[in-house]
């Protein structure tokens, strides 16, 4: 019932932007911190960031740190990741996440604590 859905990936230059979106629903999302991940093949997948149930309080990996911003339409249960200055290092397919528990931090890395994901989109930065 829980579902969280991305979109926005695409093809892009290395130096454009992309906004990824993430559309949640069957729960009040408000309440529970969501996070973005991102995997490339072959490689474990890599927190890049997060934002409380509040939208106050966003956490940033270093590698994105300064480019990337995470915000969050609590009206619209929605949560953005505008993705700046992009690097073809940031090419992956990019994830959603709504914590287990309410309530949490937006520096929460541990994949263990997300209970729902979304079904991931593919962001190309070529050189």
């Amino acid at each position: 019932q829980v579902q969280l859905v991305e979109s926005g990936g695409g093809l892009v230059q290395a130096g454009g932007s992309l906004r990824l979106s993430c559309a949640a629903s069957g729960r009040t999302f408000s309440s529970y911190a969501m996070g973005w991940f991102r995997q490339v093949s072959g490689k474990e997948r890599e927190f890049v960031g997060g934002i409380t149930g509040s939208g106050r309080v966003t956490y940033y990996t270093r590698s994105v740190m300064g480019r990337f911003t995470i915000s969050r339409d609590s009206t619209e249960n929605t949560v953005y990741l505008q993705m700046n200055s992009l690097k073809p290092e940031d090419t992956a397919v990019y994830y959603c996440a709504s914590q287990r528990a309410p309530f949490g931090a937006a520096w929460e890395a541990d994949q263990r604590e997300y209970d729902y994901w979304g079904q991931g989109t593919q962001v190309t930065v070529s050189s």
